[in-house]
């Protein structure tokens, strides 16, 4: 394997996937993707624990580096790409903090989708989740007034993070049109080259990605 190609370990229904996925695709790079069938447990047998210590995608190896965790997979592609990274140091600090803040936010996003799709749970575990997934999209939303993007004036890993875990919001019976920066925003990161939703985007099989330059 050529050691400069970028490796992504990934899987088809993931929004931790998606994230690094749609970084890819928007910048045009060429990649190798690798499924992980989470259905099957295969995040959990030991060649894949090699990779990834907490049995989860994503995974990414590059340069005989190994990267996992989403948020950090995308701080460093954007540190070692140039893409999506801010185009000044206060920017480039100011989308990690969006990058933290999503991890402990967004995620009840994903929470809320999980639970409605994959996992039945307890009404009272749904209430509880619920308005906390409300509340961090509406606070994306806030933070959209009278702007385009969330860091400076071109998209950055901050957006690319904070939308790569709200796109499933509809599978959470969560209306993005009760949010309009937030659905004007994700139809401005839609009309950008390379944009795809995740499952037109997220490959089920293994899958070589050749460059858009």
């Amino acid at each position: 394997m050529n050691d400069d190609r970028i490796t992504l370990y990934g899987s088809f229904t993931s929004s931790s996937s998606y994230k690094p996925m749609l970084y890819l695709a928007l910048s045009g790079m060429p990649f190798s993707f690798r499924t992980v069938n989470l259905k099957n447990g295969v995040q959990k047998q030991p060649e894949y624990l090699a990779i990834n210590r907490y049995g989860q995608v994503p995974a990414l190896r590059h340069r005989g580096l190994t990267i996992v965790q989403s948020n950090v997979v995308l701080d460093y592609l954007a540190r070692t790409t140039g893409h999506f990274a801010g185009a000044t140091e206060q920017e480039q600090w100011t989308a990690r903090e969006w990058l933290s803040w999503e991890a402990d936010n967004i995620t009840n996003v994903a929470k809320v989708r999980h639970y409605s799709r994959f996992r039945a749970v307890d009404p009272a575990v749904m209430d509880y989740f619920r308005p906390l997934a409300e509340a961090a999209i509406g606070f994306v939303d806030r933070a959209l007034e009278g702007r385009a993007w969330l860091v400076g004036s071109g998209p950055t890993i901050a957006d690319i993070g904070c939308w790569g875990r709200m796109v499933f919001m509809a599978e959470g019976g969560l209306d993005i049109q009760r949010w309009p920066n937030v659905l004007a925003w994700s139809e401005r990161l839609k009309a950008m080259p390379g944009f795809a939703l995740p499952y037109d985007l997220i490959p089920k099989k293994d899958q070589e990605f050749v460059s858009r330059a």
